[in-house]
């Protein structure tokens, strides 16, 4: 039925006769020139996630030759993105990227209400046709974080400043938690949860703790850099989560996850520019062949040996070649999460609620 309609849209179109219904087959299309609009979620320099946005916003504005207005410290509140949202649409921007999970339900309203205008949202979760989700597996940059980890560990005691429970904060906890035990197979990674994207007052008082509790490695998904500055201050090592936390450590931080927003941004903005843009269904989850993250590598306490190593495993991951969460999987209660043969599909990794073996979480 579809290839037969498909076959009466292409002959209405050769007769000029195409209609509005078959317009819609033809996916999202802007009205005019493009004309783009960020709105952040904190001060565009806050050292770690929004940061990493705004790099990613000037980079792309050589690659499209475009200025592209931004908005910083827009709260997760309806009452705060409507009006924000609204006023960059009345002075002409048609083109809206989000960088905010709580920005989702007012994103998925806001691209109802303007069907003419492409809306894109970093960590969102709502999708429509012309709504579009993304965010990155990084698990993939965090297993190779870990192996850092591992490898720069002389106990394998390794802390993790976590923000909240959520299966995309889990996702990064395992595979921290895998990729060290690849170097090291009795490492283990006590987890602390402040609870909070960007606090660092309480991230400094998890990777206090940890380290008191014998973590000589800290990594992190949490926002700010805090983590690394404490270990460097307490003279352990520590990896880092969405930029080179290196800035802040540079004796501490061995390695760091970070997020290259303008490998997906960039193609993805000239689909949107070059019209019949077809937002993904379910959102975009990248992998890190697809440029959703990467990883800044190695510092000094990992030889030379083991960077070889930790490289020939981004390497694979690059080029599509490994998956993190292929199995055999066991959680740390020996619960097989995946056969040999297997690997967790989206849903399983967006639910994640359990932990490997070697993972020991605190509230």
């Amino acid at each position: 039925m579809k290839k037969l309609l498909t076959g009466t849209l292409c002959a209405l179109a050769a007769c000029g006769l195409m209609n509005s219904a078959s317009a819609e087959e033809d996916g999202f299309t802007l009205k005019g020139p493009a004309k783009i609009a960020m709105l952040y979620i904190s001060p565009r320099n806050d050292g770690g996630w929004t940061q990493a946005f705004d790099e990613a916003r000037q980079r792309l504005e050589t690659d499209i030759d475009q200025k592209i207005q931004y908005v910083e410290s827009v709260p997760e509140t309806a009452s705060a993105i409507k009006p924000t949202v609204e006023r960059l649409i009345q002075r002409g921007s048609n083109i809206i990227i989000g960088t905010a999970f709580g920005y989702s339900d007012t994103f998925k309203e806001l691209a109802d209400k303007y069907p003419d205008v492409a809306f894109l949202n970093g960590s969102g979760t709502t999708n429509s046709d012309n709504l579009e989700s993304f965010y990155g597996r990084t698990y993939e940059s965090q297993y190779l974080c870990g192996m850092a980890a591992g490898a720069a560990s002389p106990t394998g005691k390794l802390g993790f400043v976590a923000a909240n429970p959520f299966g995309q904060v889990n996702w990064t906890v395992n595979a921290f938690a895998m990729g060290a035990q690849e170097m090291n197979p009795d490492a283990t990674v006590t987890v602390i949860y402040t609870g909070a994207w960007n606090d660092p007052v309480k991230e400094r008082a998890a990777a206090t703790a940890l380290i008191d509790q014998g973590a000589d490695v800290i990594g992190q998904h949490v926002d700010s850099p805090t983590p690394q500055i404490v270990a460097q201050e307490r003279g352990v090592y520590g990896t880092g989560h969405h930029r080179d936390m290196s800035e802040f450590a540079p004796e501490a931080t061995v390695c760091s996850s970070v997020w290259v927003w303008d490998r997906f941004l960039a193609p993805e903005l000239k689909k949107i520019m070059a019209g019949n843009w077809h937002p993904a269904e379910n959102g975009a989850l990248l992998s890190m062949e697809q440029g959703g993250t990467d990883v800044s590598c190695c510092g000094k306490a990992v030889s030379d040996e083991d960077k070889a190593k930790i490289m020939a495993a981004r390497d694979e991951l690059l080029k599509g070649e490994k998956l993190i969460y292929a199995g055999p999987i066991s959680d740390r209660d020996g619960n097989v999460k995946a056969a040999e043969g297997e690997s967790l599909d989206d849903g399983q990794l967006w639910s994640m609620d359990w932990f490997v073996k070697g993972v020991v979480t605190q509230q």
